[in-house]
């Protein structure tokens, strides 16, 4: 007997949540708005159509950065790899649909860093070893925040050593249940400016000059996945030159 597919929705929605500091605006349009297009269109009166209504639309205005989304190399700098970087759409498909793998770091505390020896040690507490081209996504529970304004200071994040400890083993794409794939800023603004430490800053994408690589941020519901055996699509909305694509990624178990 064949087994059942399970899908797990890895995205939040995109909305005008207090949790986006580029809010989305979102207007829709009813049935009723829609009739009066669609009379004007057609040139017959909106009681002729079924019902006297007509098609729902809607108008969103947001940033490419808004929901879930997956970055570009792009994002990082004009450069990766010595090379000009790709911009969304020019990210290769196969990147985009893999195994995935889940890195539990929920007892970390907001604002702390992921070191290499972290991962290294997670991989081995689930047993799994990374393979080229595995999807990669660091659960640190901060979905659980959507909604709040407070979401963007939640959660800890990777490092430049940690990003390359996956590039290193030819992971082009990782994610993670926050709002952006390195520490919140509040916390890289704090060390900075006890340290003085410009390195710092936005580390981990910044990794994506060496090596190029793309990431998905904002996830959620990684806590509903397997540790591994699971299957990660995460095809990003073709946009000319943009430096990301909204996305809704999925993670597909075979049980």
């Amino acid at each position: 007997m064949a087994g059942k597919t399970r899908y797990v929705d890895l995205s939040v929605p995109i909305e005008e949540s207090e949790s986006e500091p580029m809010r989305p605006q979102v207007v829709h349009m009813d049935h009723a708005a829609g009739a009066q297009v669609m009379s004007a269109i057609f040139g017959i009166p909106a009681a002729d159509l079924p019902g006297g209504l007509g098609w729902a639309n809607d108008n969103i205005t947001l940033v490419t950065h808004a929901g879930t989304h997956l970055d570009a190399p792009w994002h990082y700098a004009p450069t990766a790899g010595g090379d000009r970087a790709w911009t969304i759409e020019e990210v290769p498909l196969e990147w985009c649909f893999s195994d995935g793998v889940v890195l539990d770091f929920r007892s970390k505390p907001d604002g702390e860093a992921i070191s290499a020896d972290e991962c290294a040690a997670e991989l081995e507490r689930i047993g799994y070893e990374v393979k080229p081209l595995d999807i990669v996504l660091i659960m640190t529970g901060t979905d659980k925040h959507w909604g709040s304004p407070d979401y963007i200071n939640r959660g800890c994040g990777m490092t430049k050593e940690s990003t390359m400890y996956f590039l290193d083993r030819g992971v082009k794409v990782m994610g993670i249940d926050a709002w952006g794939f390195d520490r919140p800023f509040v916390s890289i603004t704090d060390e900075y400016k006890q340290t003085g430490d410009a390195s710092i800053i936005w580390e981990a994408h910044y990794a994506g000059i060496e090596t190029p690589y793309c990431h998905l941020e904002k996830l959620a519901n990684l806590d509903l996945l397997p540790a591994s055996g699971f299957r990660v699509a995460c095809f990003p909305v073709k946009i000319t030159g943009a430096s990301a694509g909204w996305c809704r990624p999925v993670g597909i178990i075979e049980e």
